[in-house]
């Protein structure tokens, strides 16, 4: 299929899924990459009750409540 037709069905909001290789998609500024931080042992603590009361892995309130400050900054700048 050319690229014409696949955009013409995409404007038109049919399901162009079956055209695409998803195989190796990435979203853009979402790869990972390990960072080791080191905690006091009573933030451990806080965390780890914050998240149990949330349902969620500790390594999910670090990363949300760093990226709700990250974008609280940037909307500032």
């Amino acid at each position: 299929m050319k690229a014409k037709e696949l955009d013409r069905k995409f404007d038109e909001g049919k399901d162009i899924s079956e055209f695409l290789d998803l195989s190796q998609a990435r979203r853009a500024n979402q790869e990972q990459k390990r960072v080791n931080v080191d905690f006091p042992v009573w933030m451990i603590h806080l965390l780890d009750r914050e998240a149990k009361r949330l349902g969620v892995p500790r390594q999910s309130i670090i990363k949300i409540w760093i990226a709700e400050r990250l974008q609280r900054a940037s909307a500032r700048n």
